[in-house]
């Protein structure tokens, strides 16, 4: 198996960001009409629902659905406001050295996968990160050193909110530290259970576990896998060993000794390193950020890829995957 990741840069969206949505719509006309029509919110409740919330995005989100020809679904889909579920697995954790980093791995289904790097000035920030949904991220970091990344939190329930790409991306746009993002994650509506870690340029870092049907908890925690507080959804933590990932990397973190290479290296190996492609949790990057640089390394087990926000370098870069025998 393999996927080509690109790397693109446009400030404002504009002729780059129409050909991604040219491309990758079909696939995700199919993913948001996949569940009943009633089931979908209006094109005006969508607008409505994302002026209330992140009234920063409004106008971009406008140029946003007018790039993508101004059809119904189309616009609906861009919001992410109460979108069909999905599941994702990935591990993440801050590595608390004298320049702390955010590493994390994405467990996800190559099938649905944008691979798109995007470098955008949308609003007042530069921001850089892993694109999803063509309006969101599912990492990233922006010019004021602030990095965010998610992780699945292992929960069945749906509910109203947004889908948690729209929030990582609002929060890069509107954020500067990791007490500014711990707050804007806590007032928003997220549809599904997910664990955010934010690690600011100072070394501040939280991780909030979000979901529809109860308040956001604002924690310490270092590392975040595919369940909250405690495990909720036993089957799904024991097919993507959410426990033992955790253990693995809390234990890695109590190592004296352990240097930035090999917290890293140790992502790209078992237990953390996923090869369930065809159950949609195979591992696709990890990515490893230096929110004081402004950086970050994409790396898999045989290429690595750097990029830097100030410096960012559009191209592109193949990978071949191991598969699980």
């Amino acid at each position: 198996m393999e996927l080509t990741f690109t790397a693109v840069a446009e400030d404002r969206p504009g002729p780059i960001w129409q050909g991604l949505f040219q491309r990758l719509w079909p696939s995700y006309r199919s993913w948001y009409l996949r569940e009943p029509i009633e089931d979908r919110p209006t094109y005006l409740e969508c607008r409505q629902a994302i002026h209330r919330h992140m009234p920063e995005l409004t106008e971009i989100y406008d140029e946003l659905c007018a790039l993508a020809g101004g059809g119904d679904w189309a616009s609906r889909a861009l919001s992410l406001y109460r979108p069909p579920a999905y599941l994702s697995g990935c591990s993440q954790a801050i590595w608390p050295g004298a320049e702390p980093l955010l590493v994390r791995n994405y467990d996800y289904s190559p099938y649905v996968f944008d691979g798109v790097i995007l470098r955008t000035h949308w609003l007042e920030r530069a921001v850089m990160g892993t694109s999803d949904s063509l309006i969101g991220l599912v990492d990233g970091v922006n010019d004021a050193g602030l990095s965010v990344s998610l992780t699945f939190g292992g929960r069945r329930i749906v509910g109203e909110g947004f889908g948690v790409p729209i929030i990582l991306r609002y929060v890069l746009e509107t954020c500067e530290d990791t007490a500014q993002a711990a707050a804007t994650l806590a007032r928003l509506p997220s549809h599904m259970a997910y664990n955010v870690t934010v690690l600011d340029a100072e070394g501040e870092y939280v991780t909030v576990y979000l979901s529809p049907d109860r308040e956001a908890v604002i924690t310490r925690a270092p590392v975040a896998t595919n369940h909250q507080e405690q495990v909720e959804w036993s089957q799904h933590a024991r097919a993507t060993a959410s426990v033992e990932r955790e253990r693995f990397l809390l234990q890695r973190l109590m190592r004296r000794e352990e240097r930035e290479e090999s917290f890293i290296d140790a992502f790209l190996r078992p237990p953390l390193y996923a090869l369930a492609y065809r159950h949609g949790h195979g591992t696709l990057y990890t990515a490893a950020y230096w929110p004081a640089r402004r950086e970050v390394h994409y790396q898999w087990p045989n290429a690595q890829w750097r990029l830097a926000l100030d410096r960012f370098v559009p191209g592109s870069c193949r990978i071949v995957y191991p598969m699980a025998a």
